[in-house]
């Protein structure tokens, strides 16, 4: 059974800190590539990071050195960890699992590399 379940999110002020946390299925977290991708309102859905089987990472420019990505195989989970954030981080986050690559991560196509999506979860930066 496919499952993604994102948590995590939450209000913030500009600079603080979340983790976000999407716990998957076994079958899904087996999967080559995962990923967070966020979307605001009115915008397409964008890449934020990817992490493949290897632990291999890849970032969108916006997030570089701010967010990172990591996985605990003893708990089928994804994280987010993002610090110092802005208001432009503003966006509903979601997971995502069956991705091709991780090096497709800022390609304008690449929620289409992906196969099966969690709910989102909400992050709300304030200035």
């Amino acid at each position: 059974q496919v499952q993604l379940v994102e948590s995590g999110g939450g209000s913030v002020q500009a600079g603080g800190s979340l983790r976000l946390s999407c716990a998957a299925s076994e079958y899904t977290y087996r999967s080559h590539c995962m990923g967070w991708f966020r979307q605001a309102p009115g915008k397409e859905r964008e890449g934020v990071a990817a992490i493949d089987r290897d632990g291999s990472k890849s970032y969108a420019e916006s997030v570089k050195g701010r967010f990172t990505i990591s996985k605990d195989n003893a708990k089928n989970s994804l994280y987010l960890q993002m610090t110092s954030l802005k208001p432009e981080d503003t966006s509903m986050y979601y997971c995502a699992a069956d991705g091709r690559s991780i090096a497709t991560i800022s390609a304008p196509y690449a929620q289409y590399e992906y196969n099966y999506w969690g709910q989102g979860t909400q992050v709300t930066v304030s200035s």
